[in-house]
């Protein structure tokens, strides 16, 4: 399921007997969004939708990078404040950043302080400018399975699936940090590369 952490099995680190849940509205949902306002909408309108373009692609690693080993709903509040510090995740912009952006990202509790993170990020946006335009998209696009089975219980939910850790492979191949294969299958499932809503979900298409 989508933006886990290392040792979670569910999003957030949810747990729930029940895959789907009927809502107060009566819409029937992944029971991973059913407690929470910014969980709900997150997964209404933007988990697994597909999402395209070099600069979205690139918030969503270093967004999924800063998540590894915690809670999505964490990232997800603090998004606001790390599209700001970080130039809107404008890679050419991030790319420039210098130690004293650093030290005022360190500063900043708005965001996730984590040193290797940041570098990384400011790493891996250096490298993204180095490519062609729309090399990153088509890149890790191209690992998108061209078939895929729709969970309907969570013991069919995947943390890690080939195409992932291809992806981790080609990403790490060139340079990028902080994108181990259960990083990138929560970025294929959030990017709408695979469609995990679960079987039932009134999103699942």
């Amino acid at each position: 399921m989508a933006e886990i952490a290392e040792d979670d099995a569910v999003p957030g680190g949810l747990a729930a007997a029940a895959h789907v849940v009927v809502g107060e509205d009566g819409l029937v949902r992944c029971s991973w969004a059913a407690d929470d306002a910014d969980y709900r909408r997150y997964h209404d309108e933007e988990w697994g939708v597909p999402l395209h373009g070099d600069r979205a692609l690139f918030e969503k690693i270093a967004l999924e990078g800063f998540q590894a080993g915690l809670s999505w709903i964490t990232i997800l509040r603090k998004r606001p404040r790390f599209r700001e510090v970080f130039a809107g995740f404008d890679p050419a912009l991030v790319a420039r950043f210098t130690p004293d952006d650093v030290s005022r990202l360190m500063d900043d509790p708005g965001i996730i302080r984590n040193r290797a993170k940041i570098e990384a990020t400011i790493g891996n946006a250096r490298v993204v400018v180095g490519l062609a335009p729309g090399e990153l998209d088509e890149l890790l696009w191209s690992f998108a399975p061209t078939s895929w089975a729709r969970p309907s219980a969570w013991a069919e939910v995947q943390a890690v699936t080939p195409e992932s850790t291809a992806m981790s492979k080609a990403l790490k191949k060139r340079g990028l940090r902080f994108v181990g294969p259960t990083t990138m299958f929560a970025l294929m499932q959030s990017t709408g590369m695979v469609d995990d809503h679960f079987a039932g979900c009134w999103r699942a298409g």
